[in-house]
């Protein structure tokens, strides 16, 4: 990964139409723009590469999670549970639509541990957001029925798992609503810009409309003179990221088939290594292969193989220590900072209720941490990148175990 190490004459052809209309915005001018509308066909060709009803383009993965939630109604007080291993943007948007999050242990799938979840759920659960983190499946199946079960909608956080799929069926379709970024990191990128897939209408005519300052978009009217249904917000993608993201995506299948390649090449070596064991991926053939994720035995074995990679210049990700996914680091979540004068989120009343997370809530992801290191996984890598990961694997079994 990412999307940009593939970037081409397609790219550009793609960007070249827009610009020859001057017409950046996704709606109006239709005389002006000669009948290009980049993003409205993003839209209908995502959707039918994941097999969803609807698909509605927004300017990041964190919008489209503030407007899927807006599309549910998701109110001040309300919970949304979601997992202690997930870039901050999944809680930040759950605060900024003023419920509550709550955070479940992850298991050695490095995704949300069902068995924890079904803990979590209070009469206040007004959704479920689990995270299909590092390209590879979460145990959605069993979080959708155990959702299902207590009439809970289940938002897809499908990030970092673009173009993965569980048992032939792309994830983000399992529940009520998936959710996609294309930000500079993600396997398919527009530089911002997001998605949000459902096979629900009325949802999808909440997301469409709130995403657009409420406008209604009546076909009838033109635009400024539609009505509202209720009021939104700006969260819409310009022609130029629609454009890339329509290149890009023509490309997907071919970038997940190099990282598998890649990432075979460098899991072979670590097969051979004693100790080491691997991540818990659902369908290893729904994979996209963006990450490597193992475990050595213990944490102080992880931290010394990850110090010889390190000095083979093959150093391994240990998320133990990252500042931006791991719960026990978001240290702005525990201390409660904001720029709001009232203290808000996190103070929610003058009476002084608050909400408190401790770094210590979650132990069980913590000892799942503890033991586990990372490869990303590129789409351009050469032979000689290769072979110093696997000279560095080599020369740390050797030394360590």
């Amino acid at each position: 990964m990412p999307g940009f190490e593939v970037f081409g004459e397609e790219e550009k052809r793609e960007v070249l139409e827009v610009l020859d209309t001057g017409v950046l915005f996704r709606y109006e001018f239709a005389e002006q723009r000669k009948g290009v509308y980049k993003v409205a066909e993003f839209e209908k060709r995502f959707a039918e590469y994941c097999g969803a009803a609807y698909a509605q383009a927004v300017s990041s993965g964190t919008a489209a999670l503030r407007v899927a939630m807006a599309a549910l109604g998701i109110s001040p007080g309300d919970e949304v549970i979601t997992q202690g291993f997930t870039f901050v943007a999944t809680w930040e948007a759950i605060l900024d639509s003023g419920a509550v999050p709550v955070f479940t242990e992850v298991d050695e799938t490095l995704t949300m541990d069902p068995e924890d979840l079904e803990q979590k759920i209070t009469p206040r659960t007004r959704a479920i957001i689990p995270v299909h983190m590092l390209g590879a499946p979460a145990r959605i199946e069993e979080i959708v029925a155990i959702a299902d079960r207590h009439g809970i909608p289940v938002i897809e956080d499908t990030a970092q798992a673009c173009g993965g799929t569980l048992n032939g069926r792309h994830l983000g379709t399992f529940g009520t609503m998936g959710i996609f970024s294309f930000d500079p990191v993600k396997a398919i990128t527009t530089g911002e810009g997001g998605m949000i897939v459902t096979n629900d209408a009325a949802l999808y005519r909440n997301c469409s409309e709130f995403h657009d300052h409420g406008h209604d978009h009546n076909p009838e009217l033109e635009r400024g003179l539609e009505g509202r249904r209720f009021i939104g917000f700006n969260y819409r993608m310009t022609e130029l990221q629609g454009a890339i993201g329509l290149a890009q995506l023509a490309k997907l299948d071919d970038i997940i088939a190099a990282q598998r390649k890649h990432k075979a090449a460098i899991r072979s070596a670590l097969e051979d290594v004693d100790g080491v064991t691997f991540r818990t991926i659902p369908d290893p053939a729904g994979d996209t292969a963006t990450f490597l994720a193992f475990f050595l035995p213990d944490g102080g074995t992880a931290r010394k193989f990850k110090k010889v990679l390190s000095e083979e210049k093959a150093g391994a990700i240990y998320f133990k220590e990252n500042t931006w996914h791991f719960y026990p680091k978001w240290e702005h979540l525990h201390q409660g900072l904001t720029l709001c004068r009232t203290g808000w989120p996190f103070k929610r009343s003058e009476a002084g209720e608050a909400l408190r997370y401790m770094p210590d809530n979650l132990p069980k992801s913590e000892a799942v941490f503890d033991r586990l290191l990372v490869y990303p996984i590129s789409v351009k890598m050469s032979d000689d990148r290769l072979e110093t990961i696997v000279s560095a694997v080599q020369k740390a079994a050797s030394v360590v175990l």
